[in-house]
């Protein structure tokens, strides 16, 4: 339930899924600057907007109950306690909360931009970041349009299977030996390309992109360092993101890769919060939905006037998503680190004809990571085992209960 009770002057840049969260936490009494031309809506689920399957309106996020100014924050005046904005407003604030989010990395290939030019990308090659990206993107895939997608994490494979649905030729290049590395072991990343195959999409590992050839100032071709040229009519940098970060660098603020924060979401201005992608918690920037979330709810409790909140120690994230196909859709969830260590304990499960795949990996008497692909019951109990970072029971008996269909109940 959303509260109007807030400490005066609260200004939030940012009105992605961490401002927004946190707007509406705090109530009417808090003020959200966002810089994109659409009302805060839900990132996740952009790539359901790009294939078809949402309207934009679909993913758009309840509106800010406090004020909400559509511009662009340009400075912060820490001695005035004033954010300027690009339009020439002022925005006043007694605290204030960075949550700016993100941009997309644009790889340094040769050919994409000209020489001394900034960072403008060229016709027909779109990061796929924000919803104006997504509508770009899904105005171009049409059917049988030549699409190439760099970069095989999340978002790239995200990116593949949703212009796939578009009917668009896909080809996937991944610089790693397998997709969604961060996230997956060799044998669940190998079921998820076998899914993009029958899909469509052409997938090509250890494969690295040099460069791209222009032709009257659109992408026309991606070269790699094999030699090969792959046609494209479309071209997708999926690539990862770095933390936004240069209104806090040019106030002053502590920064690494992220804004630093303590454990009380706190920068190097106590009158300063910063939440979400831009943070940097603990050494580590997440960049994913739930620490935003979790960061936004963690602060909201801190900022309102109703005694003492606890610290934000981290978020454990899982990561979940499905891959649509018309009659054999793939399930993902994977949690914690996917990959053992030589000591560790490993329980595996699979089903080749049924295309399912379960894998924990148990490090002394504590779950530490899964994976699953294809039936995802277990999920819940795996993740509450593993997120309440519990001893296992001490019998010696391996966990496998876990890994069956229905998680142990």
């Amino acid at each position: 339930m959303t509260t109007t009770t807030t400490p005066p002057r609260v200004t939030i840049v940012g009105a992605g899924l961490a401002g927004a969260r946190l707007a509406a936490r705090l109530g009417s009494g808090a003020t959200l600057i966002g810089d994109e031309p659409h009302p805060p809506y839900n990132r996740v689920l952009l790539t359901d907007v790009l294939a078809g399957r949402y309207a934009p309106e679909v993913i758009a996020l309840p509106p800010p109950p406090g004020a909400y100014h559509r511009a662009r924050a340009v400075e912060i005046d820490r001695a005035a306690r004033v954010v300027r904005c690009a339009d020439g407003t002022r925005v006043p604030y007694e605290t204030l909360v960075l949550a700016t989010g993100a941009n997309p990395v644009l790889p340094p290939l040769r050919g994409l931009f000209a020489p001394g030019a900034a960072e403008e990308l060229p016709r027909a090659v779109h990061a796929f970041r924000t919803m104006d990206d997504c509508l770009a993107l899904a105005r171009a895939a049409r059917p049988g349009t030549r699409a190439v997608v760099i970069g095989g994490g999340l978002l790239g494979v995200c990116a593949a299977r949703a212009l796939a649905d578009r009917g668009a030729r896909v080809v996937l290049a991944q610089q790693g030996d397998r997709l969604m590395e961060r996230q997956l072991d060799p044998a669940a990343a190998e079921l998820v390309r076998l899914h993009l195959t029958g899909l469509g999409v052409e997938v090509h590992t250890e494969c690295r992109v040099t460069g791209v050839r222009q032709a009257d100032g659109a992408v026309r071709a991606v070269h790699l360092a094999d030699g090969y040229v792959l046609a494209a009519e479309l071209t997708v940098l999926a690539c990862g993101v770095r933390p936004r970060t240069g209104l806090a660098r040019a106030a002053g603020l502590d920064v690494r890769r992220g804004v630093v924060v303590d454990d009380q979401l706190r920068t190097s201005d106590p009158r300063i919060r910063a939440i979400g992608d831009c943070a940097e918690h603990a050494g580590t920037t997440a960049c994913l939905a739930a620490p935003a979330l979790d960061q936004a709810d963690a602060l909201a409790a801190a900022l309102l006037p109703r005694g003492p909140a606890p610290p934000y120690t981290g978020t454990r994230s899982l990561t979940r998503l499905t891959l649509p196909h018309a009659h054999h859709p793939l399930d993902v969830a994977a949690f914690g680190e996917a990959e053992a260590r030589p000591d560790d304990d490993v329980i595996r499960l699979a089903d080749a004809t049924r295309g399912t795949y379960r894998k924990v990996v148990v490090r002394g008497d504590r779950i530490v990571g899964g994976v699953l692909l294809g039936e995802l019951a277990a999920v819940g109990a795996l993740a509450r085992a593993w997120e309440s970072d519990e001893p296992l029971p001490a019998d010696g008996a391996p966990p496998l209960h876990l890994l069956t269909h229905d998680g142990g109940h």
